[in-house]
């Protein structure tokens, strides 16, 4: 069941003491109510991780060896400026929202149409898992003809939200748990994908 905007707007004001819904700052309540959607907007925040030119020949995907500041360049952007996003770039970007979900919740990230009509295309993990803890790393890409300004506090996304059944409690423990900026994860084969690299590869 996806949850509406007054029902997320009640957990955020009256939280379970014990495993609340948090969304900070907190969003304008009575507007939620009354915009009688099912999803809460979140806000661009100030850092931004860019790729950059670099001596590397690839990215090591078999040894996953490849660090974040081998080929990204980590830049704060401070309210009041703009970062613009040139046609065909890609930047990595963060909510202003800090976000808690509770252990039976779950959630995922969907761009405002509103932006997509103008070529940034908006884009994350493809579900936020119980128990998240943190600000949302958003993935922009301008696949428009012109440079789109992009400033920190504007609405960019929307966070949908829904209950999940289950027996256990199931909690997100990925590294990018309690991050405040925009990071990379090592970009590695599973051991599975390994076996299988090495044993066609010797054939």
């Amino acid at each position: 069941m996806i949850y509406k905007a007054e029902l997320i707007a009640g957990l955020i004001e009256n939280p379970d003491e014990k495993d609340p819904l948090v969304i900070v700052p907190r969003p304008n309540l009575t507007d939620l109510r009354k915009s009688g959607s099912v999803s809460v907007d979140l806000r661009l925040g100030t850092w931004f991780v860019t790729p950059r030119q670099s001596r590397m020949s690839h990215l090591d995907i078999i040894g996953g060896k490849t660090t974040q500041a081998q080929f990204t360049k980590t830049s704060y952007v401070p309210f009041g400026s703009e970062y613009y996003l040139h046609p065909r770039s890609f930047v990595l970007g963060v909510t202003l929202e800090w976000v808690r979900l509770p252990k039976d919740f779950a959630g995922y990230i969907v761009g405002k149409s509103s932006w997509g009509r103008c070529g940034l295309i908006i884009a994350t993990a493809a579900g936020v898992h119980p128990g998240f803890m943190g600000c949302l790393t958003l993935e922009l890409s301008n696949i428009g003809e012109v440079p789109i300004p992009i400033i920190p506090g504007m609405t960019i996304c929307q966070l949908f939200l829904h209950q999940v059944k289950q027996g256990t409690n199931a909690v997100d423990r990925s590294g990018f748990v309690g991050q405040r900026q925009p990071i990379l994860d090592r970009i590695a084969l599973d051991p599975v994908a390994k076996k299988l690299f090495k044993a066609y590869r010797m054939t």
